[in-house]
């Protein structure tokens, strides 16, 4: 699979194959953590265990499929959910964090305005 050598995904129409639409997703996480990398030690470790999680996860979509028996198959889809899992806290931490501070800056601009 290749993905486009473009900025992250923005297409809305998503993939049917899980295991393409993974791929894409941790190709768009590696991106990401590119750039958070550079933002310091705490954001570069973070982004690093992001990465892990998510290539670790489409990694097990696609052996899962090559996988020896049903069980095997299964096994492997396991994994994948588990690291999609523990991915998950830090995403969703990172989106409530932009929401706090979206809302701090709309709350500091009308007290502004009531101010004014």
């Amino acid at each position: 699979m290749e993905h486009p050598k473009s900025s992250p995904q923005v297409n809305t129409a998503k993939p049917y194959d899980i295991r393409e639409r993974s791929f894409l997703f941790a190709c768009d996480v590696i991106r990401a953590a590119q750039e958070l990398h550079q933002r310091g030690r705490i954001a570069g470790a973070l982004s690093l265990h992001l990465v892990e999680c998510v290539v670790n996860a489409a990694s097990n979509l696609e052996e899962g499929n090559d996988g020896s028996s049903p069980r095997d198959f299964r096994a492997k889809d396991r994994i994948a959910l588990r690291e999609f899992k523990e991915s998950r806290p830090l995403i969703r931490e990172s989106t409530e964090l932009v929401k706090i501070i979206a809302t701090m800056i709309r709350n500091s601009a009308a007290n502004e305005r009531r101010r004014a």
